[in-house]
């Protein structure tokens, strides 16, 4: 999938249309202390096994791509839903 890397679109930040510097989303590290990680942790540990079961089947044909879209008038940036694609390319 081709993308512009700017694209003229919605801020929900200055309520108006304006250009969008579109970059992909990095993943960042999980925090230890969210609840899920520390229930996760809690089963984990021990004599016990894996909490949960393996995934039965095949894995999907593709991966879902996360973009960040930055105002280029007020500077920040916000999310879509993640889109479905085998490969991203941006261009100029």
């Amino acid at each position: 999938m081709k993308l512009p890397r700017k694209v003229k679109a919605y801020c929900p930040f200055c309520k108006r249309h304006q250009l969008l510097e579109v970059e992909r989303a990095k993943k960042r590290k999980a925090s230890e202390l969210r609840q899920g990680q520390r229930r996760f942790r809690r089963v984990t540990a021990g004599y016990r096994g894996f909490p949960r079961a393996k995934p039965e089947g095949r894995e999907k044909p593709t991966r879902r791509l996360y973009l960040k879209y930055v105002c280029t008038v007020c500077k920040k940036a916000h999310q879509r839903p993640g889109i479905r694609s085998k490969k991203l390319e941006m261009k100029e």
